[in-house]
């Protein structure tokens, strides 16, 4: 039986079934206590974030190095903090209304390291992590956080595989 669940989610439609899956495994009855913890890792990597900002800003702006392009970049990083909270906040809400106790946090890193690191000092039972299904050349140069994670991680991991 799982007590404490780590679920790492991202703002894409993968995060959602993330996220209803753990919750499906969360729901109380009187065999369990389950809590969760909903995990968002502020990476450059997930799809819809800004840039990580550059070293060399010219490789990537035109303008590049005024004090213009520094000031978009760190409004746009602040716009995406904001909606991964709004994220968070929702769905700690929708599963504490069905009476699962859950607390989330926000924290920015290489996502497959950070899941890893909370989940041990949380001493998590189970972290619950999506696969993008990415394969061959993709997934060796963009990485895989859920392979991170599964060898890595110090409890067991539920891979959940994108809808068909």
């Amino acid at each position: 039986m799982y007590h404490k669940i780590l679920v790492a989610i991202d703002m894409s439609e993968m995060g959602q079934e993330v996220f209803k899956n753990a919750l499906s495994l969360a729901l109380p009855n009187k065999h369990n206590n389950v809590k969760l913890m909903l995990l968002h890792v502020l990476s450059g990597e997930e799809e819809n974030s800004p840039l990580p900002i550059p070293v060399d800003l010219k490789q990537i702006y035109p303008a590049a190095g005024n004090d213009l392009t520094l000031e978009t970049w760190r409004e746009e990083w602040e716009e995406f903090k904001q909606t991964g909270l709004n994220m968070l906040g929702s769905h700690s809400e929708e599963a504490t209304k069905l009476g699962v106790q859950t607390d989330y946090q926000q924290i920015p890193g290489t996502p497959g390291k950070m899941i890893c690191q909370v989940a041990s000092e949380w001493k998590a039972d189970l972290i619950v992590i999506g696969h993008r299904g990415l394969s061959g050349l993709k997934e060796l140069v963009l990485g895989s956080v859920s392979n991170y994670v599964l060898h890595h991680a110090p409890c067991s991991v539920l891979i959940v595989q994108p809808p068909n």
